[in-house]
């Protein structure tokens, strides 16, 4: 499993950083990415600290684990310095929280994330057909959650996105330990979503190709 959507106690997750990354070895991860709830009040207080520990775990953890962000409910105006912030701060996969069905997210918010560059938009709901092309022509690619609540989006934004040719992710969006999944649940959700079983490797490829990209991020 790869997971590129992950939060601790540094926003509204239950878990340490050290603690999350040992749950998610015990489930068979290979890969995560943390990327916690941030806008300008902690953008600058969480990424240092995450980058901190995980360059302390990297020695004593197979997993591949990158240091990211969640920039989530800034105004659509301010998320293009927000993302180029993070950037410079240490995170190697930005998120931006899409507009879901289940938050007051800001109209503006999935045009916005996608002209910044962000590597995921998340659970981006029902994202319009100008926003999935901008998506594809900007490389971004779209999240099927494992998350209640912004799951409920997830057959529209599958459907929508394999119409199109946009590129898809699955994450868990964890804020606590039983929010972890394994690579078969993974699974189920992308068929439930309504995925055939032919393009559930290419789903997961998408992942890899995102760490391979961050990787190469000096």
């Amino acid at each position: 499993m790869i997971d590129l959507h992950m939060h601790t106690i540094f926003s509204d997750g239950e878990l340490i950083p050290f603690e999350l990354i040992r749950r998610a070895e015990a489930m068979g991860y290979t890969a995560m990415a943390i990327t916690d709830h941030m806008d300008a009040s902690n953008i600058d207080l969480i990424i240092p600290r995450i980058v901190k520990a995980l360059e302390k775990i990297k020695p004593h953890t197979p997993i591949e684990v990158l240091p990211g962000a969640e920039i989530t409910h800034a105004p659509p105006a301010l998320i293009p310095d927000l993302v180029k912030e993070a950037r410079s701060l240490g995170a190697k996969v930005v998120v931006v929280h899409g507009e879901t069905i289940a938050e007051p997210v800001a109209p503006g918010t999935n045009k916005a994330a996608i002209k910044a560059g962000a590597d995921i938009l998340s659970h981006p709901g029902l994202i319009s057909e100008e926003d999935l092309l901008f998506a594809k022509e900007k490389n971004v690619v779209l999240e099927i959650t494992a998350r209640k609540g912004h799951s409920l989006s997830n057959g529209y934004v599958a459907k929508e996105a394999l119409r199109f040719g946009v590129r898809l992710c699955i994450n868990t969006d964890s804020h606590s330990p039983s929010d972890l999944i394994t690579a078969e649940r993974a699974k189920q959700i992308l068929l439930a979503a309504g995925i055939d079983e032919n393009r559930i490797a290419a789903v997961f490829e998408n992942s890899r190709q995102i760490i391979e990209k961050a990787l190469r991020r000096a």
